[in-house]
């Protein structure tokens, strides 16, 4: 079967899902144009032009880099059909109105490629509905697919198939969407809401009404199911803001609307929320109106209270009781939350009860099984767990048992009784729904293995669920060298995997002899060396804790010894005869990012935020970031026709300066920390799959190291015009004294120093410069002052 290649897309819609929809194609590199109806004033692209406009200002950013909206094509039903006749993928994203969708589709029709796959982003229509207004040439290629909001940060992705949907379209498109956009595939049954939002809402709607039961307050609601559950940090009801009230209660009506008790024995649960509603009605729709079930009042945040109809104080916090019952072990923290004696307990094992009770009775009528369903409640949820998961790790059968005691007590949402499959059977012999075989089917009765497509081929270590037995990278491959700060390994006996495992993968002492040791043994037995670490982040620099008792006991001494230490593994990595590559997820802060810059090469995941953030606490980069800024300016000048090589430096010195972090891998690239030549991967699981491929390409292609070459700096002149607008910002009130004494210590060392402008200097007399001012600032009040507030507080000081 011949490749499907995606070589543009079409987006119908110029919503706010359809925009960013199109706005993270733009993100990986997918031509796309935008479609909407023609204005009535005005340009006829009046309405995707204001849509794309938006797209610049709206937080989360949907695009990576803000400019590139410009690259989102503007179009029309009126004057633009002929466009889609180039499109290979067309996803229609309109409002949530059958009538709207079927007219759409009859207009488009035509114009529609005989390859092309024509998907609807609905969040809970009939897809087999929407398909009979379809030719029957495009029925075979027509489907559902439903991303979650916002599209460019929600990994979940549901494809939802027709009876007549071809089966290989289907793979076809989660091939694209896993490798190409960078999403975690779920497939669902044609079911009101299908998985995620079927779940969820009912989750939403039952807390909502356990809320009502216990007498609650929606801030200490949202600290109880919040990062203290394992779910979303903004909990129940700030998620609903995000979300939109609007949004929330239209997702409640379509299973108001195509559900009744017979198809849905909870459906007596799914009444719309008085203080929802009520909110709705005074316009108050969540975050897009600045008012929902929170308003912010200049710091304030306020809670709005449905009795007085009034925003109240907020800010009340769960006792602190149950914030360790949430600590313990899954099976000891259900059986003391169902005995607890307080609301709050009694509320949190009633919520965990109705979401185990509403998986089970439905597994078998919304999803293929059971991993269908806990994974599209990590990716669209942000749960750490899915329903079966926690189920299964607090003891399956044991907590079946209280679930139908509180069923037969009258205790839980409906009388359904749990499903006999829970109870005897494979289910309850294996002691949950996953396996090594594959996750239960109720439909199928059996556990079914994870679908076999090719890209999942480069997903080496996928993320998996509990009672998976798929590989961990922990322990994976072949182990050349462990101790507590690396383990040194190859699964290919060709390139050695370096991974970090410090905390937060800190860069240690240890970590950077781990380092050396890695290059080392490639340059004796391996091909290359790829650092990462598995997890996120990549490593947040320095590890300072571990500084400050060395600084304590021996002096600035101490410190200069490890930062030179540092600095050496940095030229190790850059001039190793070995190629070496950093695969970067999340964040690389700091020594992160020296590290990152000092390799031969970077593979980032989309979502890496990389950046010299030093001055954060009060110090400059002190492993080679400001050398490196000096020289890339130096290079980059060489390659144009300039001699001065301070416009080629602002940008980085403002970067370090200011502790600039690219908000995403490509803006990290328009700072510097990436370069062209880098690889961007859309998908975190392929990353290491991606460099390792990158690092024996390069050794096959005969990679060698760069010459150590001296390189021109900007002197003491350049100096001296830094400074000047230093003293501008630090007399107009912009930043303290000590922000600027740190500022001219990073100038002083970007510009080589006090020496002439276009004075060669090498790497190791700069970072000679930079161990200098580093030590300096070490020992100063003030530096001291923000590491102890960074130490205790995680938020920086301001002195």
């Amino acid at each position: 079967m011949s490749r499907f290649q995606v070589k543009k897309v079409a987006v119908l819609g110029a919503g706010v899902m359809g925009a960013q929809i199109a706005a993270h194609l733009v993100n990986v590199k997918v031509p796309v144009v935008l479609f909407d109806l023609p204005a009535k004033e005005g340009a006829k692209n009046g309405i995707v032009t204001r849509a794309i406009d938006n797209l610049k200002k709206l937080k989360p950013a949907p695009l990576g880099v803000a400019d590139d909206a410009a690259l989102i094509g503007q179009a029309n039903y009126e004057e633009h059909l002929e466009q889609l006749r180039d499109c290979d993928l067309i996803i229609e994203a309109i409002a949530e109105r059958m009538d709207w969708k079927l007219d759409l589709y009859k207009k488009i029709a035509p114009f529609v490629a005989p390859h092309a796959i024509v998907a609807s982003n609905t969040s809970g229509l009939s897809i087999t509905k929407l398909s009979e207004a379809l030719p029957e040439n495009i029925k075979p290629r027509f489907c559902g697919i439903h991303f979650f909001n916002p599209p460019r940060y929600m990994a979940l992705v549901e494809l939802i198939n027709t009876p007549t949907t071809a089966p290989e379209v289907l793979d076809q498109l989660e091939a694209f969407v896993t490798s190409g956009l960078g999403k975690g595939v779920v497939r669902a049954h044609d079911t009101p809401n299908f998985i995620a939002n079927r779940v969820g809402i009912a989750g939403m709607l039952a807390t909502m009404k356990e809320v009502e039961n216990f007498g609650l307050t929606f801030d200490v609601v949202d600290d109880l199911t919040g990062k203290k559950l394992g779910r979303a940090s903004s909990g129940t009801f700030r998620t609903a803001d995000v979300v939109g009230l609007d949004t929330m209660a239209h997702v409640v009506k379509t299973l108001q609307d195509n559900l009744d008790a017979q198809s849905d024995p909870f459906y007596g649960s799914f009444g719309t929320p008085a203080v929802l509603q009520k909110l709705i009605d005074m316009g108050n729709l969540g975050q897009k109106t600045k008012a929902g079930f929170y308003k912010k009042v200049g710091r304030d945040v306020l809670r709005f209270d449905l009795e007085s109809e009034e925003y109240v104080p907020g800010g009340q916090k769960a006792d602190e009781v149950y914030s360790r019952m949430l600590k313990k072990p899954a099976g000891e923290r259900l059986k003391l939350l169902r005995n607890a004696e307080g609301a709050q307990g009694q509320f949190l094992w009633a919520i965990l009860r109705n979401s185990f009770h509403y998986a089970a009775v439905h597994l078998g009528t919304i999803a293929d099984n059971a991993r269908d369903v806990d994974q599209a409640m990590r990716w669209g949820f942000g749960m750490q767990q899915g329903p079966f998961e926690l189920w299964q790790e607090a003891g399956w059968l044991e907590v079946a048992k209280m679930v139908q005691e509180d069923i037969d007590a009258g205790k839980a949402l409906c009388k359904a009784p749990l499903p006999d499959w829970v109870f005897k059977g494979p289910v309850a012999e294996a002691g949950g729904v996953h396996t090594a075989q594959g996750s239960w089917s109720a439909s199928a009765n059996k556990f079914v293995a994870r679908r076999a497509l090719p890209v999942y081929e480069k997903q080496y270590f996928p993320e998996k669920l509990l009672g998976e037995a798929l590989p961990d990278y922990k322990t994976a491959g072949k182990t050349l060298h462990e101790d507590d700060a690396i383990r040194l390994w190859t699964l290919d006996d060709e390139v050695v995997i370096a991974s970090i495992k410090t905390k937060m993968h800190a860069i240690s002492p240890d970590v950077c002899e781990g380092l050396n040791l890695a290059v080392e043994m490639a340059e004796k037995d391996y091909q290359a060396v790829v650092v990462w670490s598995g997890s996120e982040p990549f490593s947040v620099g320095a590890d300072l804790q571990a500084m400050l008792p060395a600084f304590m006991m021996a002096g600035v001494s101490a410190v200069e010894g490890a930062e030179h230490e540092m600095q050496q593994t940095m030229l190790r990595l850059r001039y190793a005869n070995v190629p070496v590559v950093s695969a970067i997820r999340g964040m690389a802060l700091g020594g992160g990012c020296e590290l990152a810059v000092h390799s031969a090469r970077r593979v980032a995941h989309m979502e890496s935020y990389i950046g010299l953030v030093e001055v954060g606490v009060g110090l400059i980069p002190g492993a080679g970031g400001l050398t490196y800024i000096a020289r890339r300016a130096a290079e980059n000048m060489q390659l144009s026709t300039s001699k001065d090589v301070l416009p080629f430096l602002t940008e980085g010195f403002t970067a370090a300066a200011m502790a600039k972090v690219g908000t995403s891998a490509l803006e990290s690239r328009k700072l510097g920390f990436l370069l062209d030549s880098d690889i961007v991967v859309p998908h975190k699981d392929e990353l290491l799959f991606v460099a390792l491929n990158e690092a024996k390409a390069m050794a096959n292609g005969g990679w060698r190291a760069p010459h150590k070459r001296l390189f021109p700096v900007a002197g003491r002149s350049g100096i001296a015009t830094i400074k000047a607008q230093l003293v501008n910002m630090r007399d107009g009130g912009f930043i303290s004294a000590h922000d600027f004494h740190i500022a001219s210590l990073i100038a002083g060392v970007v510009c080589g120093g006090d020496v002439d402008a276009g004075t060669l200097v090498s790497e190791e007399y700069l970072m000679a410069m930079e161990r200098k001012a580093f030590c300096s600032l070490i020992e100063h009040p003030k530096t001291q002052e923000r590491i102890m507030g960074m130490l205790s507080t995680g938020k920086p000081v301001r002195n």
